[in-house]
This record gives C-alpha cells, structure tokens and sequence, in this order.
C-alpha cells in the first residue's frame, strides 16, 4: 500500500504530518504540490479544500494535518500512538496542537519570509524539494518567496506585530513553561502535541530563527528527543508531477 504526501515545503502544516510519519516509521513518496495550481493534488471528495496537507494511503484520501495525525492512528494501529487513550491528557494533547495550529504556526510566515534575506533563503529550498517544469518553477522559485514575503507583513500588521523574532520567542517561552520538566508534553509517552510542535519546528531549522531553539536547554532537549524516535527506514522518495 503506497502512501504520498502532497505538500509544500516550507508549509507547516505538511511539517506536522511528515513528522507524524516519520515518527510512525511509514515509508512515503512526497509530491511537491504548485502553490500557484495545484494541479499535482489527486482528485479531492466533494467538501474537501484544495489546500496542503492532503495523504493518499492507498485508494483512500485524508486532508487537514489535525485530522490527518489522528487518523494515521487508525490506518497504521501496530505503529506508535499519537492519541492518548486517557481522556484528560487526549484533552490537554487537543489542545496543545490546537495552540500550535491557531498560535505558534500563525507566527512562523514572518520568519521565514519576513526579510528579503530570510525570503531568498526560502526560494532555495523550495528550488530543492521542487521538481516543475521550467516555466511553473521559475514562477514558484522567484515569485512565491515575493508574494509570502507580503503575506508575511499583512500578518504583523493584523496581530500588532512588528518584530516577527520576539513574537516567535514569546511563543517559545509559552511552549517551555508548559513542557516544563517532562520528556514530552503530556508526560512520559509522545502525542499529538509533541507531533505538531516537532513539525512546526523542523520547518524553520534552517533558519536563523531556530538558533532560539537551539539556545534553549531544555526544549532543545525535547526537540532532539523527539527527532531521535523518527524512524530511518522511513525513507521518502520524491516524485515529479510538474507541468
């Protein structure tokens, strides 16, 4: 059974759920989907955003990280949970990837397309992980990082932001005092919310936004812990489906 991810790079949403993969130890292809098009994406049920994450497991499609992760549970049962069975720690593991879907991952677009320096950076890697035909990735390469880098001050400006890094590194210090001193956010064992926030994260390592993390003692601790269960044999092959 073949399973793709369909996904933007630097989108950390997609993160989340390559993350949720990798942590599963399920080998996947990723398709590295036109923001401009989105002519790559397979053939959506009715209702469905054509928006990135979506995850093809066979013949069957799921889209939204959230929904994705907790259904990676049901699709793969022998593999490491992400939902806890206790019913006041799956409420604290809901919500602590609610707060980095709605709080920690609305301030990431500022730091990784914020600067000219910091855009150019990002049209890189895009260039890496794409594989479109001339004409779509000279327009995704030099456009995109130019449209998100206007995207980038539209969203300080509606949060009262003006400095992407401090509003980033606040929401650090949220994520720290509420890990505390455990392995994990809920305790001893991963969920959801260790899952969400690792994938957040990866998508600014390259960055020079994560040295914050980096700097940090004990979510450093966290974050390394949590990249050590990723398994290696989950291997992703890229494929092209530009046109």
């Amino acid at each position: 059974m073949t399973t793709t991810l369909y996904q933007f790079a630097l989108c950390p949403f997609c993160n989340k759920v390559r993350a949720g993969l990798q942590l599963k130890g399920i080998p996947f292809e990723e398709v590295e989907v036109s923001p401009r098009s989105k002519v790559e994406l397979p053939p959506l049920p009715e209702g469905a955003p054509k928006k990135v994450p979506v995850l093809e497991v066979g013949d069957t499609v799921f889209w939204d990280s959230t929904q994705i992760l907790s259904q990676l549970d049901e699709a793969f049962p022998e593999t490491v949970p992400f939902i806890p069975t206790d019913e006041a720690t799956r409420a604290s593991a809901d919500a602590m990837e609610q707060w980095v879907d709605e709080e920690f991952i609305q301030s990431l677009p500022p730091v990784l397309y914020g600067t000219w320096r910091e855009a150019n950076k990002a049209s890189k890697i895009i260039a890496k992980h794409s594989r479109f035909g001339t004409g779509e990735g000279l327009a995704v390469k030099f456009g995109g990082p130019v449209i998100m880098h206007a995207v980038a001050k539209r969203i300080l400006k509606r949060n009262g932001r003006t400095d992407a890094h401090a509003w980033v590194r606040e929401n650090l210090d949220y994520f720290e005092r509420e890990l505390g001193e455990r392995d994990f956010v809920c305790g001893d064992a991963l969920s959801v919310a260790d899952v969400a926030m690792h994938g957040a994260l990866t998508c600014i390592s390259a960055f020079p936004i994560f040295e914050n993390v980096q700097s940090r003692p004990r979510l450093y601790a966290w974050f390394e812990r949590v990249e050590a269960m990723k398994e290696p044999t989950a291997g992703v092959a890229q494929e092209s489906r530009g046109c």
